[in-house]
């Protein structure tokens, strides 16, 4: 079986190709990688932008880490929180115009997913028969 290579190039060396492809990806890794980023920007585009609902869609994520990733989320320009004075105090969450760039990672991200997902279901049901 041969494997294609993922980003075309010439050769195995060190090329400045391969430098700024693995320098992108380590940009892009630093801004929305871990578990929880892409997450919490999924629920908060299908409505959930107070934090207890983002901590209730986005299952198993701690309230310190969301508060922790939401900080982040906001450093980087993809979301901004919103105070209301008054009583009680309300804090939302709310998408900024630059959060749209990452619609084409989340699809390609979401039809991958599925497919891995129906790839190791063939695979388990194929070795229990």
């Amino acid at each position: 079986m041969e494997t294609k290579k993922l980003i075309p190039g010439e050769g195995k060396g060190f090329t400045e190709e391969c430098t700024k492809v693995l320098l992108a990806v380590s940009d892009a890794l630093y801004v929305i990688g871990g578990k929880w980023k892409l997450m919490i920007i999924i629920a908060m585009a299908r409505g959930n932008s107070r934090f207890t609902e983002l901590q209730r869609q986005v299952t198993g994520i701690s309230a310190r880490v969301l508060s922790s990733e939401l900080k982040e989320l906001e450093a980087n320009g993809f979301i901004v929180k919103k105070v209301t004075s008054g009583y009680p105090v309300t804090i939302e969450y709310e998408l900024l115009p630059y959060s749209q760039t990452l619609e084409e990672l989340v699809e390609a991200m979401t039809k991958w997913g599925m497919q891995h997902r129906e790839k190791i279901k063939k695979e388990r049901s194929s070795k229990s028969s």
